[in-house]
């Protein structure tokens, strides 16, 4: 597996273009949906923004822990473990949501749908050992979540 990206240095000019584009990323994210992730460091307690491909799935985003298939799972999803109250920030929008850990059988269900819709998710589960977090995104607001951006 190529190295893995250095993360500090990657989101900071994609989060600049999603914003500068109404939520628009080009490059490898050209034909993924995309929102920012806003949480809270689970050990420094600072505000954290991570860009990250969704599965819309009704009113909710549905967000994968995969780090391209690294061996141990992402910062931000420890972040939300330790702290479910995040905001989804899509197009222009910024919602308060509650992120969920997908339990059996839906992660199945909901990777199964992500890897139809973009392979690569596909090649990152074969990467590694560990079986890749779900996380579904509920938004606090009913009617804001997924369906309702046009994505």
């Amino acid at each position: 597996m190529a190295e893995k990206p250095n993360w500090a240095e990657v989101n900071p000019p994609v989060i600049a273009t999603f914003r500068a584009n109404h939520g628009q990323v080009g490059g490898p994210f050209v034909a993924s949906p995309i929102l920012l992730l806003h949480t809270v460091g689970a050990r420094t307690g600072q505000s954290r923004i991570n860009p990250l491909t969704y599965l819309p799935d009704g009113d909710r985003f549905v967000v994968f822990a995969s780090d391209q298939g690294a061996s141990r799972h992402p910062d931000w999803f420890h972040n939300v473990v330790a702290g479910p109250t995040v905001q989804v920030e899509v197009g222009d929008r910024i919602l308060a949501a509650i992120a969920t850990v997908a339990d059996e059988p839906e992660r199945s269900e909901l990777y199964a749908r992500q890897v139809a819709a973009l392979p690569r998710f596909g090649e990152y589960q074969e990467r590694t050992s560990r079986t890749i977090p779900v996380v579904i995104l509920t938004p606090s607001e009913p009617g804001a979540g997924a369906r309702a951006t046009g994505s």
